[in-house]
This record gives C-alpha cells, sequence and structure tokens, in this order.
C-alpha cells in the first residue's frame, strides 16, 4: 500500500504543478528561479523525451498502459524486504499515469522544469518526468548492488 501512496503523491504533484503552469503562465513564458541554471518555462510536448516521436499518442497510451500494469504486478509480487524496489516502482508508477493523464487529457504533455548544466540547455521536464528517472535510477543501483553482492556470495 505504501508504495501505491507514493504514486499517488507523485500524481497529484506533478498534476498541481502542471495545472498551476497552464493557469499561471503563457506558453514559452519563463521564469528564472537560478540564474544561469533553473527557470520554469511553460512548455508543452507531444512526444517524449526529448521530444521524440511527436504526436504518436496511441503508441503512448499503449505502452503506459502495459507498463503501469506491469508495474503493479511487481509492486504486488514485492516482498517486505524489497522497500527500495518498491519506492522505485512506486516512483515509476505515479510518473507514468502523470504523464499519462496529460496525454490523455490535453493530448500533450505539461512541461516546465527548464535547466541549464554546465551551459548545456537540458531538454526541458516536469515532475512526473523527475519521478520515473529517479525510479529507474534507484532500480539501477539495486541491481548493481545486487550483482555485486551475489558475485561475493559466490567467491
Amino acid at each position: 500500500m505504501f508504495y501505491y501512496i507514493i504514486a499517488l503523491a507523485v500524481i497529484f504533484i506533478d498534476q498541481l504543478t502542471k495545472w498551476t503552469v497552464v493557469k499561471e503562465m503563457e506558453l514559452g513564458e519563463s521564469i528564472t528561479v537560478i540564474e544561469n541554471f533553473l527557470y520554469i518555462t511553460s512548455h508543452r510536448n507531444r512526444g517524449a523525451a526529448w521530444g521524440i516521436l511527436q504526436g504518436q499518442m496511441w503508441f503512448f497510451y499503449a505502452i503506459t498502459i502495459v507498463v503501469v500494469i506491469g508495474l503493479i504486478i511487481y509492486i504486488q509480487k514485492l516482498k517486505k524486504e524489497d522497500k527500495w524496489f518498491g519506492i522505485a516502482l512506486g516512483l515509476m508508477l505515479g510518473g507514468a499515469i502523470g504523464n499519462f493523464i496529460d496525454r490523455v487529457a490535453r493530448k500533450e504533455v505539461v512541461d516546465f522544469i527548464n535547466t541549464y548544466i554546465f551551459s548545456y540547455d537540458f531538454p526541458i521536464f516536469n515532475v512526473a518526468d523527475s519521478a520515473l528517472v529517479i525510479g529507474v535510477a534507484i532500480m539501477f543501483i539495486l541491481t548493481l548492488f545486487e550483482g555485486k553482492t551475489k558475485k561475493e556470495s559466490t567467491e
């Protein structure tokens, strides 16, 4: 249940921030948070990360439904000791559903977090994207440590 609460929190924060950007900002408007590093920029995306696969909504609908079902199945099968794995799955579930809501309701995803990292203008993203990336990163780290632990135990 805890992992579903994480997903719901991600969805709530994601949708609240997107609603605020849509309501309070003009498309393309940018607000400086930290000069040359972080801006809130009202942007729309009809594709995936970095704007790839623009306009392929049915593809995104199908993929998201499959991913959400898979995440729920994995969460249901988790053991109590798999807490961090569950947190990662909860973050990923919330992120997937957050962007899915946009695609269904708006036919585009609202993005607004605009960062410059070492003068590179990173593609604009949102809370759902962040949750997905953090969830995948946690899973990646856990997988690395699990492989290392298994290797050490066989030696």
